[in-house]
């Protein structure tokens, strides 16, 4: 996942927190000048985290590379913002909630899968226009409510594992009004 190419959205993500960091003083100028000649000259995103990773934590970095399990037990986690969503994506969540934002984040390939093991819990995908959610996992008494808009040849997220008293709820953004009434418009033809 670190060797993934970075964009110059990336690397503008990354400028800007060096330069909140300077003018709060958690970076000499010397210090900010090099950073910032080095996020510029980043060929890949394992290199820009390097650049961010001691000025704050792990929830307010601009680029989250990380492949660790996400789970939670009686609470609540979150991540969201620009981050690497592994092909395989192991998720717990025992009587918590567990909230995928996908909107922003950088997919592996077009097909990945979230190993999920829920019990009590709800898992809720915030995913971007044209991405199709498949739950393939033995579901036992568990809604789901899968509000995505696909395309055809769109990315995937499988949803597979066990659920067990839970709920999954995925959701395209809403759509602006234009978009609606020419939705609506170009099917009557």
């Amino acid at each position: 996942m670190r060797d993934l190419r970075a964009s110059d959205a990336d690397r503008e993500r990354v400028v800007a927190v060096l330069g909140e960091a300077v003018a709060d003083g958690r970076l000499t100028p010397d210090e900010h000048a090099d950073r910032v000649s080095r996020a510029y000259a980043a060929r890949t995103l394992g290199e820009l985290t390097g650049l961010t990773g001691d000025l704050g934590p792990e929830e307010s970095q601009p680029i989250l590379v990380d492949d660790r399990p996400v789970s939670v037990l009686f609470g609540r986690t979150r991540r969201d913002g620009r981050w690497v969503v592994p092909v395989r994506l192991p998720l717990l969540a025992l009587f918590g909630t567990v909230e995928l934002d996908l909107r922003e984040a950088v997919l592996q390939r077009r097909h990945i899968v979230v190993e999920s093991m829920v019990l009590g819990g709800r898992i809720r995908l915030l995913v971007p226009e044209g991405v199709r959610v498949d739950v393939t996992g033995r579901t036992i008494l568990t809604a789901r409510d899968l509000r995505d808009r696909p395309v055809t040849d769109g990315p995937t997220i499988e949803v597979g594992g066990t659920m067990i008293f839970g709920s999954i709820r995925a959701q395209a953004p809403r759509r602006t009004l234009r978009a609606r009434v020419r939705g609506r418009l170009g099917r009557k033809r």
